[in-house]
């Protein structure tokens, strides 16, 4: 690993797709379910990189191929190298909602006072949390690391490698059933950030509104903690669309007092977020508003996102396209129900549901239904929509981010 280091630190860029080979870089040749990365490493040399970490011998014809055991553990084994050479503060971010905008908001209040390097898009599994402390620089005072999972062990392993001294859990909702076997499930995965930190000493912040959030710190007697609420983010200006955005600015909040930053600043960091991704996106169209929060979508979101929508007060009719929540198994029939019912309590009348789900759920409701996202186009292109508010939420997988150019 020290030879690899040494390596790395003269090429500090890392490629693992050998179709975006970045000159200069090194090129891990990854694994996957349908792929195997060594086929690709000579393409990658030929595009650039500067060298390419294998796993098979067969494909080693040159110095420039390092040949290791298992490329994935050492591109893990190579990022804790390098964290624990850089040296500095690490905040692991992770939860069933909120932890792409938490971190967003955290890193711009923290960027106030820091240089700060921070997970880019969605790098946050076994191979993106290796890839975000790899991007760090010499420069870099203050890491952020958003950590996804959809099982148990997986919030174990980030931690092992990214070694976090801080740690935020946004909230505990019913996401990834299915992988997690059930809420408690959800709340023990998520709950391996307070196991790390309790066991090395770490600081994590939690809201205190949150029952879930405040049972599992008092669970760890050992846990050092810095407990913060909501209160006063009301007042706070921001571009975020849902006042369930508050508990992903109280959190920034809280971070930010506790390093050092200015109140003023924190401010200006929250109000000048931009949010974008399909998160929580407001979007003015020819002839609709669109209220876009389509990256991703669990029965937890899903309420928040309804339950706001159905407070917003506007001149234009309203609407709602819902798509399918994946990744529930057993619990998928149930979940999807309760949405319906929800949108009854909530007296939305323009439903538009998208996903065999939804299909299931919907039968002999009236509502409109479509197997897949192509279906509700081509309705949309017989029936436009005008003049009206829209609420657009589902899975990433059913792909609702697409159908804006036709509203």
């Amino acid at each position: 690993m020290t030879d690899l280091y040494k390596i790395f630190t003269k090429y500090p860029v890392i490629s693992t797709d050998s179709r975006r080979v970045v000159p200069g870089s090194i090129f891990f040749a990854l694994r996957g379910a349908s792929f195997d990365g060594n086929r690709y490493a000579a393409d990658a040399l030929a595009q650039g990189a500067v060298y390419a970490v294998v796993d098979d011998p067969a494909v080693a014809v040159s110095d420039k191929y390092r040949v290791v055991d298992d490329v994935l553990a050492t591109l893990q084994h190579l990022a804790m190298y390098h964290r624990r050479a850089l040296g500095i503060p690490i905040l692991a971010i992770t939860g069933s909602n909120g932890k792409t905008t938490t971190k967003e908001l955290v890193a711009r209040v923290l960027a106030k006072r820091y240089c700060v390097s921070v997970t880019q898009g969605n790098l946050n599994n076994h191979i993106g949390v290796p890839l975000t402390l790899l991007s760090m620089k010499p420069d870099t005072e203050f890491g952020i690391v958003e950590m996804g999972a959809s099982s148990c062990g997986e919030i174990e392993l980030l931690c092992n490698i990214a070694q976090p001294d801080f740690g935020l859990i946004t909230n505990i909702g019913r996401a990834h059933l299915e992988g997690f076997g059930g809420p408690e499930g959800v709340k023990r995965g998520k709950g391996e950030l307070y196991d790390y930190l309790a066991a090395h000493h770490g600081v994590a912040f939690y809201l205190t509104e949150s029952p879930e959030l405040s049972d599992m710190v008092r669970e760890r007697p050992a846990l050092q903690t810095v407990p913060y609420t909501t209160e006063g983010t009301a007042q706070m200006k921001s571009r975020l669309v849902g006042d369930y955005n508050r508990y992903n600015m109280a959190a920034a909040v809280a971070v930010g007092r506790y390093f050092d930053v200015d109140m003023h600043d924190i401010e200006q960091a929250v109000a000048g977020y931009e949010p974008d991704n399909h998160r929580s996106q407001r979007m003015e169209t020819a002839r609709n508003t669109l209220i876009l929060d389509c990256y991703n979508a669990n029965p937890s979101s899903m309420r928040a996102a309804i339950e706001n929508f159905a407070q917003e007060i506007t001149p234009r009719t309203k609407a709602v396209i819902l798509g399918d929540m994946l990744e529930l198994g057993r619990y998928a029939s149930d979940e999807h129900l309760a949405v319906l019912q929800l949108l009854a309590e909530c007296r939305i009348r323009e439903i538009y549901l998208v996903g065999a789900n939804f299909v299931s759920a919907a039968e002999a409701t009236g509502l409109h239904a479509f197997p897949d996202r192509e279906a509700l186009v081509a309705y949309l292109n017989e029936h436009p929509l005008h003049d009206r508010m829209i609420l657009i939420k589902g899975s990433h997988g059913i792909g609702l981010d697409k159908i804006v150019d036709f509203l």
